[in-house]
């Protein structure tokens, strides 16, 4: 019999029956083996008891077992688990263990009690008890009995236990302690929410993470993380709180009546302001917060989608912030996914082209140099300014692409116009962000006009302010001057728009600025714009910076700069952008010449 039934319940526990089923099978086949007695298995938490297994009694048993106390004086069942060994009770009218329980027990017909204990090494793990409904001990078949059911027992118990365990490492993020992004969808698909705004979804990003693990270390952004866990799961419920992984974070609110996303997220943005320690170094936590709330139908999938395109937005327009999404963000990233799809095609189809703007004296209009501009040429042969397609550049990887496309062409046209002894000075190629970002830049460049056979010392990279002067971890900076070193030049593009300031002309390693056209357009005589543009004209002459005025569109504009010491400039007054055919032909013509075979004429970009 005891072999049969060890093959029954071992059979359950490999099938992964659920544990109070398996247990309630082993408790019937063991009454029916030995008439006479009723048998429970209780769960020990190491405090209290609490029922897995009791066919034969009713449920208000049960009920009244629950949460029962481990104690010498809790019945057999406690002070086995109190003890760690097996307890009979002859006769539970009389016994101290009893006193309290006595009457659950003698209403149902039970006289004595004998129970012992379920053990997952030294741990008490629970107990499984023999009722009698007369006074008396175990019998010897008992008690082999008892054995093999407490040894089923333990490997049941046991195996749940590592079950759970492996679940909880499945649901919970390791650094934290919170759900991570398994239990976030699980939650999503299956919890039931409610609609018609009953629900919402706030999704966070850690604005300062890179900078704590680039300057403090790592066991400083870690910690970081783990602050900004608590802080988050203390304003929002530690239910409601999930890291999703790396510095993001997320939190489903549930409400009974309309919700506030935005009060919500400034409980969340105010806890987390004031400074912290983590590994020994003071730093201040900060978010930046997406949102959205479940409306007319919507399901949680496109909830999910909404609250990201909220913190994508926010991102980029409001650090440390909060943005709740409406129907225009979603329009602007599908602008953004157009474009990237439209210029990954393109690349693909060979449709990106290298356009050229000249750099020209304002005295002479003799060309010193050209930029090369990005285009797009469409399917039906119209070509499309970087300016139409500009969402797309700020996709990684498009943007990349586009650089490698562009320095390739650059270099290609250069090696010709070169061949033709053309008076090639310099061409000014933009790069971004991602170029930075992304790494190897300075190697690139250096195979790509080395393979070409044209001499660094052409080439001008063109960065944004946004692009340069908007980095806080110096990846820009450092990757410059790496560049710089290879005989390079380096212009600051559209300066005035972004992040400009005076004092970054003394810190950046800049060769020239290139005064934005919306200065350009304020050089009226007594417009302030023409004030601002003298001021720098003056300091970038004294620093040895060389100023190129950019949009440049009348002969009022260039006679006004000219005479107010701007010796360059750039714009359709002198000419628009054109291919590398036009470009070389423009070249040609007005191109600035050496002075009877000596070195170019003054003004230069660079020293020849």
């Amino acid at each position: 019999m005891i072999l049969e039934l060890q093959n029954a319940i071992l059979e359950m526990i490999a099938k992964g029956e659920p544990l109070p089923t398996t247990l309630s099978v082993l408790c019937t086949k063991v009454e029916a083996a030995i008439p006479g007695i009723t048998v429970t298995v209780l769960r020990s938490n190491g405090a209290s008891l609490s029922t897995l297994a009791a066919p034969s009694l009713p449920k208000s048993y049960s009920d009244a077992v629950d949460n029962l106390k481990v104690g010498l004086s809790s019945g057999s069942c406690g002070a086995a688990a109190y003890l760690g060994s097996p307890v009979v009770v002859t006769d539970i009218k009389t016994d101290p263990r009893w006193t309290d329980h006595t009457a659950l027990a003698l209403a149902l017909g039970l006289k004595a009690c004998w129970s012992s204990p379920i053990k997952s090494g030294d741990r008490v793990v629970g107990t499984f008890a023999f009722y009698y409904r007369e006074n008396r001990g175990p019998s010897k078949l008992e008690q082999t009995i008892v054995d093999a059911c407490v040894h089923l027992c333990s490997i049941a118990i046991e195996r749940e236990e590592r079950v759970a365990e492996r679940q909880r490492l499945t649901y919970t993020d390791g650094l934290t302690g919170l759900r991570n992004r398994t239990a976030f969808d699980l939650a999503l698909r299956t919890s039931p929410l409610p609609p018609n705004n009953g629900w919402g979804l706030l999704v966070a990003d850690v604005d300062n993470l890179k900078l704590a693990n680039d300057t403090f270390g790592h066991a400083a952004g870690d910690a970081l993380i783990r602050v900004v866990a608590e802080r988050i799961a203390a304003a929002a419920g530690r239910e409601q709180t999930y890291r999703l992984g790396g510095d993001e974070f997320a939190v489903i609110l549930v409400g009974e009546v309309e919700l506030d996303l935005q009060r919500k997220a400034a409980e969340i943005l105010s806890v987390l302001e004031p400074p912290t320690e983590c590994a020994g170094h003071v730093v201040f936590p900060a978010v930046t917060l997406g949102g959205a709330l479940a409306t007319g139908g919507v399901d949680p999938e496109q909830v999910r989608q909404n609250a990201d395109i909220a913190l994508y937005h926010a991102k980029e327009h409001a650090r440390g912030q909060f943005i709740a999404f409406h129907s225009g963000l979603g329009t602007a990233l599908t602008r953004r996914f157009r474009a990237v799809r439209d210029v990954s095609l393109a690349l693909s189809e060979n449709r990106i082209e290298t356009y050229y703007q000249p750099i020209v004296r304002l005295d002479t209009r003799e060309a010193v140099g050209l930029e090369a501009l990005c285009r797009m040429r469409t399917p039906s042969g119209d070509v499309i300014a970087a300016a139409h397609f500009h969402e797309a550049t700020k996709d990684a990887q498009v943007a990349s692409a586009l650089t490698d496309r562009m320095l390739s062409r650059v270099a290609a046209d250069m090696r010709a116009w070169l061949d033709e002894s053309l008076p090639l000075q310099h061409v000014g190629v933009n790069l971004s962000a991602a170029d930075f970002r992304k790494g190897g830049l300075r190697e690139k460049i250096c195979r790509i006009f080395e393979e070409a056979g044209v001499p660094l010392d052409h080439l001008i990279l063109e960065v944004t302010e946004s692009v340069y002067l908007g980095q806080r971890d110096h990846v820009v900076a450092d990757q410059i001057n790496a560049l710089r070193s290879e005989g390079l030049k380096v212009a600051l593009d559209d300066f005035g728009t972004g992040y400009a300031s005076l004092t970054h002309l003394l810190t950046v390693p800049v060769d020239i600025i290139k005064i934005d056209k919306s200065f350009i357009d304020r050089t009226r005589l007594g417009d302030a714009g023409m004030v601002i543009v003298r001021g720098l004209l003056s300091i970038a002459a004294e620093l040895g910076i060389r100023v190129v005025a950019e949009g440049i569109e009348d002969e009022d504009q260039a006679y006004r700069l000219e005479t107010s010491g701007c010796k360059l400039g750039q714009g359709y007054l002198f000419a628009g952008a054109m291919d590398g055919l036009k470009a070389g032909q423009f070249l040609n013509a007005h191109g600035q010449r050496p002075i009877r075979g000596g070195p170019f004429s003054e003004p230069l970009l660079y020293s020849s």
